[in-house]
């Protein structure tokens, strides 16, 4: 699985370990770490771009993150496309989350399905929380979703 920093840059290490030297960077200046993972996803023709991202915040000071992209071309309903945007975080909160303990950094898995029953993403929104919460990862939809409908978002559009 290819990771690159916002910047294009490929990481060559793992993901665990570049994410391990940036929160050792970090905190040894002074920060105070929130780790938040969400995954967007847009249907461009006969593909579905998807990119997961992990967001690294710095409280009260911005943040960065790395990005994770991978195009297929199965079809999918809206709600499935949802939910497999779900999986791709959680995939990604469970490969980090024991490191995270280690340095006591809070997770937060963001899903970019909206709260209100008006949106068609919307249909997945209960299966999303029930996924999330079952796996002990805290649950943000939009429009608090911010790692998943704007980071994401931003590399899918």
């Amino acid at each position: 699985m290819t990771w690159k920093k916002f910047s294009g840059e490929v990481i060559h290490s793992s993901i665990l370990e570049e994410v391990e030297k940036a929160i050792i960077r970090e905190t040894e200046n002074g920060y105070r770490l929130k780790v938040c993972i969400g995954t967007d996803s847009q249907v461009k023709g006969a593909l579905t771009d998807f990119a997961t991202v992990i967001v690294l915040l710095r409280e009260h000071h911005g943040g960065f993150m790395y990005i994770h992209q991978e195009k297929t071309p199965q079809r999918m309903s809206i709600k499935e496309r949802m939910l497999v945007e779900v999986q791709k975080s959680i995939e990604t909160a469970y490969s980090i989350c024991d490191l995270l303990d280690v340095y006591d950094v809070d997770l937060e898995v963001h899903a970019d399905i909206n709260t209100n029953p008006m949106f068609k993403s919307n249909k997945a929104l209960n299966e999303a929380m029930g996924y999330i919460l079952s796996m002990g990862f805290i649950f943000k939809a939009k429009p608090e979703a911010f790692a998943s409908s704007t980071c994401a978002d931003k590399m899918v559009h």
